[in-house]
């Protein structure tokens, strides 16, 4: 779903911010809560019917691009996935790998095209036909170009998200497949995971 950010309080260092949406009830959820913002996973500590709140450290400050988001920002809103609920898209947890510019966003028939950077990091979890998230939007991979890879994004999720939004420039959060994080990681002893 998609929100927008109602306040912002620095504290100390660090951060709260507040959210709200109209797309959907946040009535069940309750404080101690896990919602992921633009793909961050976040705690919640105040929350109505249809807003919350979250702290942000220092370190998701630095980590994320939730730091320069200014009041009325659009955010892409996720809750946690509940026990018995279905899996659509691949497993994102919510926690950032790194942040990247969007380098291009072209029409394509119904469609956007978009070019996103690679950070060198991340370069051994992105393949063609793989999955990556983006602001938390489980994307797959269309290709990959040393420092780059591509996107398609359809009609639905170009609505129901901020990916529209996007222009060149534009920043964003990355999370690698967390599948091939750890398949690397069992296949090159001694290496060490993003």
């Amino acid at each position: 779903m998609v929100g927008t950010v109602r306040a912002r309080e620095a504290r100390g260092g660090d951060l709260r911010l507040e959210f709200e949406t109209a797309e959907a009830s946040l009535a069940d959820g309750k404080v101690g809560d896990s919602i992921a913002v633009n793909g961050v996973c976040l705690t919640v500590v105040s929350f109505d019917a249809n807003a919350f709140a979250a702290d942000l450290s220092s370190e998701t400050i630095a980590r994320t691009t939730l730091g320069a988001l200014a009041i009325g920002a659009r955010v892409n809103i996720e809750p946690a996935l509940r026990v018995g609920q279905s899996l659509s898209g691949h497993f994102v947890s919510g926690h950032v790998d790194a942040t990247a510019g969007v380098l291009s966003v072209r029409e394509d028939a119904r469609a956007l095209r978009l070019q996103i950077e690679l950070p060198g990091e991340l370069v051994p979890y992105v393949v063609g036909k793989g999955s990556i998230a983006v602001d938390g939007v489980s994307l797959t991979v269309n290709e990959v170009s040393g420092d780059r890879f591509g996107v398609a994004i359809i009609p639905h999720t170009r609505e129901h998200t901020i990916i529209g939004d996007y222009g060149a420039g534009t920043r964003v959060n990355l999370e690698a497949d967390l599948v091939a994080r750890y398949l690397r990681g069992l296949l090159t002893p001694g290496w060490d995971a993003v």
